[in-house]
């Protein structure tokens, strides 16, 4: 197969009544890009990032995850590598900050000084005081603090890949617009291989490398920002419209 961290290979995903929830996608995300998975809700967007951290298998094609296919990882040790950020966060409310963002570190063996010295450096990377916060549960924190607190975790044990569903998309405006920024300056910093599924265009535009667009559980398109602003596949056109007819609605 060709070169790429991640890999899918004429993937399909059925469910036991044969419906498709994805068919036939194929895509490579090198190194260090982010690929946007656009698309409207039901299109597939979750599923496929499901098929690429095995907690589903596809039911026709492969996935790869550096050079191997997902089918031939121990799933544990296969997720271990992959940071996954969801739109609920999923922080674990009986467990403080330190605590949820050390839980994989801890897992992995991890010495407890280690542990504690990797939890201040990525609380302090996203913007929240170690001492200030580090001590919180989850039910202290605002929205936007759970989030920053969410992508910490993922980013714990250092995993060269992350997923991310729609993870700002619960958020208030200013506050998702705070944390796509944050976004871009991590990822700047960081290098990581990233799929980022959203139905925001906008959202698409400014975090993707490339976007691929996906709809009915199949890829339209793959463009960079630039060349998606200028597509021509309707499905494309329909996004860019939507965007466009929303920039002119707040012309004043």
């Amino acid at each position: 197969m060709d070169n790429g961290v991640i890999q899918c290979h004429r993937v399909s995903y059925r469910l036991g009544d044969g419906r498709a929830l994805v068919s036939d996608l194929s895509f490579t995300v090198g190194r260090g890009e982010t690929l946007v998975l656009l698309g409207r809700s039901g299109s597939g967007k979750t599923t496929t990032l499901k098929l690429i951290n095995r907690l589903l298998e596809p039911t026709a094609g492969e996935v790869w995850v550096e050079g191997r296919a997902t089918t031939a990882w121990d799933p544990i040790r296969l997720r271990r590598r992959i940071g996954y950020v969801i739109q609920e966060v999923g922080l674990m409310p009986h467990l403080t900050v330190e605590e949820n963002v050390g839980l994989v570190p801890r897992l992995e063996g991890w010495k407890p000084e280690r542990v504690r010295t990797r939890v201040r450096e990525l609380l302090n990377l996203m913007g929240l005081d170690p001492s200030e916060f580090a001590r919180r549960w989850p039910h202290q924190l605002s929205g936007g603090q759970r989030q920053r607190v969410g992508v910490a975790r993922a980013l714990a044990a250092d995993p060269p890949v992350l997923l991310l569903d729609e993870p700002f998309g619960a958020l208030d405006p200013v506050t998702r617009a705070e944390l796509q920024r944050e976004f871009r300056r991590l990822q700047e910093q960081l290098q990581k291989t990233v799929v980022f599924v959203t139905h925001d265009v906008r959202e698409a535009l400014l975090l993707g490398t490339r976007i691929a667009l996906v709809a009915d559980g199949r890829l339209v398109a793959v463009h960079s920002p630039a060349e998606f602003l200028r597509a021509q596949e309707p499905e494309v056109a329909a996004f860019v419209s939507a965007l466009r007819g929303w920039q002119e609605k707040i012309t004043f």
